[in-house]
């Protein structure tokens, strides 16, 4: 378990960029943001701020037109000599731990990172006290299993959610299970709610494996990690703290009910398109298949 608690915004250094870049000084910037001249002065001088500030300060420079966090995202890959991670929180982060998840998570319990910022906030965009936190980590000397967009990645998934029922005995599913137990890493796509029912009704036997997998590969979340053991967690480090102003998670969750409808209709068309394929039943007796 790593204590990372003391990672905090960093508004004073995105305050002062904000200065220079706008060519503003202390008073335009409290009269822009409606932020007091005194707090003002007391972020550049890391007093004690209120959420209130955070979210004036940030919802301003959003709405001029600064991504300040996916800017970051970029400048961090661009510089960094290891694989750059996120991971979104609900109501923040104290430490990273292998028990932090539950249990009916993709792959059971770790620590889940996605490989962007956007990624990592779109799971928690909805929630009013979430973050989203920056990452650097080694895979080295580590035992990494990697998944593509494939019948062992969704029965797999079906799996730790619960929803193969009889299936989730057969030699295949046990098979797959055992490697994902073996590995200090796994890689695999990510797979939201959306994407999990189209998955739950291919375990539910009411749509074959060739239109689960089509209607799946519409989803553009990208690949997560998730680190299952001690070792794992030993390689990554902290980098920073993101705020996330209300017109941001607003954006966000738009863009989410686009690409729901995207899912949709994808799955529309992959059922007219693929009607002959292997149900789940037919999959898991015909063991050599996979």
């Amino acid at each position: 378990m790593q204590q990372i608690k003391n990672l905090q915004y960093k508004i004073k250094q995105d305050l002062e960029f904000v200065m220079a870049s706008e060519q503003k000084n202390i008073d335009e910037i409290a009269k822009a943001t409606t932020i007091s001249r005194t707090t003002i002065y007391e972020i550049l001088h890391l007093n004690n701020i209120a959420l209130s500030v955070y979210e004036k300060f940030y919802s301003y420079i959003y709405n001029i037109g600064y991504r300040i966090n996916s800017v970051k995202e970029d400048l961090l890959k661009e510089t960094s000599l290891k694989k750059v991670l996120f991971h979104g929180s609900k109501r923040g982060l104290e430490n990273i731990s292998i028990e932090g998840s539950r249990k009916n998570c993709d792959f059971g319990q770790g620590f889940y990172l996605g490989e962007t910022y956007e990624q990592a906030l779109s799971f928690v965009c909805e929630n009013k006290q979430s973050s989203v936190y920056s990452f650097t980590c080694d895979l080295e000397n580590l035992n990494v299993l990697e998944f593509n967009c494939s019948l062992e990645w969704m029965l797999a998934i079906c799996y730790y959610r619960g929803t193969l029922g009889i299936f989730s005995d057969s030699t295949i599913v046990k098979e797959i299970i055992q490697k994902i137990n073996d590995a200090d890493v796994i890689i695999a796509p990510i797979a939201d709610n959306r994407m999990f029912y189209i998955m739950s009704l291919f375990a539910g036997g009411e749509i074959n494996a060739n239109v689960a997998l089509h209607s799946l590969s519409a989803s553009k979340l990208g690949k997560q990690y998730i680190f299952k053991t001690q070792k794992a967690l030993k390689q990554i480090v902290p980098i920073e703290k993101y705020y996330l102003c209300q017109e941001e998670k607003d954006d966000t969750i738009k863009k989410l009910s686009m690409r729901t409808l995207e899912i949709e209709t994808k799955l529309k068309l992959s059922k007219r398109e693929f009607r002959e394929g292997l149900f789940i039943e037919e999959l898991l007796k015909w063991e050599n298949l996979i």
